[in-house]
Parts: C-alpha cells; sequence; structure tokens
C-alpha cells in the first residue's frame, strides 16, 4: 500500500485523505489541534456550542455529491433542514427584508421595491443557473495545472459565455437598478475577497447558489459536517494523529522521504499539505525547493481577514433570523478600507448568526448562541483594545436596529482575529478566507497544487484550485487525490 500523509485535517485534508484511502492508500492525518476541521473546528463553553468559523451551509448537491462518491449519503451522517427565512439583511432601523425561501415569494419581494424586478431576476438566474452548472460541475474540478486543460471546443464556448471577463458589478447592474436590491444581489461575492467591481461576473453563479438552491443547517451546528467527514474517513481506514505540529520536510532526489514532527518523524511517499501553502512553503521547505517567492506571495491579493466574536446571552433576543446582514453603512466606504487603504474600519458592516433560533441544543435553555463577524484588511494589528472598541461599536447598532439590550445580558464572550488565525492556523498575513478569486487568480493563475520542485509534493485548501469556501474545499480534497492517483497508481 502506497503511504500518503496529509498534512491537517480541514475540510480539504480530510476530503483527500478520504478519497485516496477509498482507492487503496494507506493514509496518515496529521493535524496541530485536539480535534479535526481546522477553520470549521468548534469549542464548548457553558453549555454553548460554538462553530468557530463557516456558518453558511450552501450548494447541498456538493456536499450530497461528495458523500455519494463514497456510496453514502448526507443523511447518514447529519440532519439537514432548510432555512426560510434564509436570512435578513437590516438596511437601516425599521427597514429589515426578511428573504424568503420561495422563489416566488423572493420575486414579489424585489417587485414590490422595483418595477420589472421579478421578470429580471427571472433572466439573471436563467444564466446563473448556466454557469453554476459548467462551474461547479465541470470547471472547479479541474487541476488546472495547464491551459491545455481547458482547450476543449465546447468547454470554450461554455467559458465565453460565463462573462469572465466582466466584472460582477457592471454585469448585476444590466438587470437591477434599486440600490438594496443590488447590495442583496452583491452581497454573495463578499465570500469571495474582492469588491462586485473586482470580481468577475462569472460568480454570479453564487446568486444561483443562494436563491435558487437555498441557506440550509445541519443539526447541532456546522461541524456536524466535520464529525462525518470524519467518521465517513475512519470507516475507510484513513488514520488520524491530532496535536502533532509538521516542523520540517526531509528530501532526497527532490522528493520528501520524512516529515519531522512535534512527536517524531513519520514517512510517506506521497504528502499533501493541506496546511497555509505560504507556510509549507517557506517554513517546511529548504530554499531550494520553493516554488513561490516571498515576492510572488506579497504580490497576491488576499481575501480579508475578519474579527470574530462569541457570545453567550442569558436571555432570548428578538428581531433576529438564523443569519443576520447588517447592511445599515455605507458598503463602498467599508470595502476601500478593506481593499485600497487598508485599516479598521470606521463604519463597519458586519453579520450576525443565532443558531439558537433554530437549534436548542447549541445553547442553554432560555439562553442565545450568538456568532458576530466583521470583515476587515489583513495584516492590521489586532490587540484587545481594538477588539474591545469594535465590539461596542457592533453591539451598539446591533441593540439600536434590533430594538433591545444585549450586553447587560451577556454571559460569555471570545474575540477571535488576525493573530488567531496566525497562531492557530500559520494563515499568511492572517487572512480569514485565502485568495481573492479576482480574475488574475482563478483556476491556472492560483498556486498549483502540485509543488514544481518536490516530485511527491501536493497542496490542498484555500490557497489553490479551486478556492475558498466549503464547498470547494471539499472539491479542492477530490482533485488533489485525483491527480496523486494518476501520478502515483496505487
Amino acid at each position: 500500500m502506497k503511504k500518503v500523509i496529509v498534512i491537517g485535517a480541514g475540510f480539504a485534508g480530510i476530503s483527500a485523505a478520504t478519497s485516496l484511502a477509498h482507492r487503496g492508500y494507506k493514509v496518515t492525518v496529521l493535524e496541530k489541534h485536539p480535534v479535526p476541521g481546522g477553520r470549521g473546528r468548534y469549542f464548548r463553553e457553558n453549555g454553548f456550542h460554538y462553530d468557530m468559523g463557516p456558518s453558511w451551509y450552501w450548494m447541498p448537491d456538493v456536499f450530497e455529491s461528495y458523500f455519494a462518491q463514497f456510496g453514502k449519503k448526507v443523511s447518514d451522517y447529519y440532519e439537514l433542514i432548510r432555512l426560510n427565512p434564509s436570512y435578513a439583511v437590516i438596511f437601516g432601523e425599521n427597514d429589515i427584508w426578511h428573504i424568503p425561501a420561495s422563489l416566488s415569494e423572493f420575486e414579489a419581494l424585489l417587485e414590490q421595491h422595483e418595477k420589472g424586478a421579478s421578470q429580471k431576476l427571472k433572466n439573471f438566474l436563467e444564466q446563473s443557473a448556466y454557469k453554476y452548472e459548467v462551474g461547479i460541475k465541470k470547471l472547479v474540478y479541474k487541476p488546472s495545472r495547464s491551459i491545455r486543460e481547458f482547450l476543449d471546443a465546447r468547454l470554450l464556448y461554455d467559458i465565453l459565455r460565463m462573462d469572465i471577463f466582466k466584472s460582477f458589478s457592471s454585469h448585476i447592474r444590466k438587470y437591477f437598478h434599486h440600490e438594496k436590491i443590488l447590495k442583496l444581489m452583491e452581497f454573495p461575492v463578499l465570500f469571495l475577497g474582492a469588491t462586485p467591481r473586482n470580481t468577475p461576473a462569472l460568480y454570479s453563479l453564487m446568486n444561483y447558489a443562494d436563491i435558487a438552491l437555498g441557506t440550509w443547517y445541519p443539526m447541532g451546528g456546522m461541524y456536524k459536517i466535520v464529525e462525518g467527514m470524519c467518521k465517513l474517513a475512519q470507516e475507510k481506514g484513513v488514520n488520524f494523529y491530532f496535536n502533532i505540529e509538521v516542523q520540517k520536510f526531509y528530501l532526497q532526489n527532490n522528493q520528501i522521504t520524512h516529515v519531522k514532527t512535534s512527536q517524531g518523524d513519520f514517512e510517506g511517499e506521497i504528502i499533501i499539505s493541506g496546511a497555509d501553502y505560504h507556510h509549507t512553503e517557506m517554513e517546511l521547505l529548504p530554499t531550494e525547493y520553493r516554488s513561490y517567492s516571498e515576492k510572488y506571495w506579497n504580490s497576491r491579493v488576499m481575501a480579508p481577514s475578519c474579527l470574530i466574536f462569541y457570545l453567550g446571552i442569558n436571555k432570548k433576543l428578538k428581531n433576529l433570523l438564523h443569519h443576520n446582514l447588517f447592511f445599515d453603512e455605507d458598503f463602498s466606504l467599508h470595502a476601500e478600507e478593506i481593499y485600497t487603504t487598508p485599516r479598521w474600519p470606521s463604519k463597519p458592516l458586519f453579520y450576525v448568526s443565532v443558531p439558537s433560533i433554530t437549534d436548542k441544543s447549541v445553547a442553554p435553555e432560555g439562553c442565545e448562541n450568538v456568532f458576530i463577524l466583521i470583515p476587515v484588511a489583513h495584516s492590521l494589528q489586532d490587540d484587545d483594545q481594538i477588539r474591545e472598541q469594535y465590539y461596542h461599536i457592533v453591539m451598539e447598532r446591533l441593540e439600536r436596529l434590533t430594538q433591545q439590550s444585549i450586553r447587560d445580558h451577556v454571559i460569555f464572550k471570545k474575540s477571535y482575529a488576525h493573530t488567531n488565525f496566525i497562531n492557530d492556523y500559520h494563515a499568511f498575513k492572517g487572512n480569514a478566507y485565502g485568495l481573492a478569486n479576482t480574475l488574475m487568480q482563478t483556476a491556472i493563475f492560483k498556486p498549483s497544487l502540485k509543488s514544481k520542485k518536490v516530485k511527491n509534493l501536493y497542496y490542498t485548501g484555500q490557497l489553490t484550485v479551486p478556492g475558498p469556501g466549503v464547498p470547494p474545499s471539499l472539491i479542492s480534497g477530490i482533485v488533489v487525490a485525483n491527480e496523486v492517483a494518476k501520478e502515483f497508481p496505487y
């Protein structure tokens, strides 16, 4: 049996490990934390269960496809429910839109604010569905190691129809003009790490995922996905080792022979790093074996970091849904302070998740589990004073806009920002979401999933193809496993 070592038990690492174990490889996963999940880890405190990172469950078909390739179903591992309303958008005091799960109800909501918007939505979703079908079913499964992968007449025709050379901002304005509808439609691309002006219109496929496929939730929390994936991996024979930090690679004849860790050496014929790509290259590899220079990494456009607050509230809250987007301030100003002139934002937009509204298991009886996220520029200096300042900025607005006292009822509070991302994940520049999905950082323009100088070293996760997010990470693991199987057949 060929031995594979996977570094990191995040979504991509588990996906790669399971895919290769399913083919008969002997797979070992080394994880520095005491639990799997990577950025999708969890913690418990005072009866509260907190998902530390991802909180949106979109693209349910990707998860179904993932488990189906192993003869399983999502329902074998966790219970999934569709949220209705999908989420709330708070534009100001007494100006809140509840986004319905029903497409016809959503059309009616838009029509109330812009005459003809319902028909425009149908037209918009028709082309978005096409992009989703081609993008998620075809393009993201390409390893993107060569332009030759895309030199197929039908695929080239599909790509040309997908608006890759148009900006999302200009594309969406062909359909809608109402300021709030535009904000609503531009919101999904914020997950991609760039402004709508710098994001290819290809990514209107995210709107299809949002509006047509819906917003879902795994009962028990997002960590149920990790638990399900790990259980499946172990069923396939994957061995997990926790509390192990990878420290160095030993090489001979341009191949890694041993992986040095905090708990001894591990041998492997194939190495897959699901750890931070920059950290793997710059800290674990000798200089002569690095595919990319520090200059290259510093020229990359990174997605934002974020400041997160995990709160435990000793009462039930009103005027909030499971997911809530606070768009009561100027998005363009916040975007400028993330991307153009990076600094702590003056009037930040923010996101609030209250999973205990849907799931009583994540908070003690009569309490609420609250997750607050503020997108901010990477590479900022964060300290307790800054975190506390922004806590009060967002809490003042949250209390005012939802018309209730909250701070007086906080019985647990924890924050998480740049230094935590660096310490926990070696995150390059303290980023939270990897590389921004700009045109010149898509597909073949991303860092390669295979080392250019080390014969048996591969990469998976948010800094390589296809990109950031939970569904892309699942796909990333599958794609790299396919490449390993081709080049090191079992």
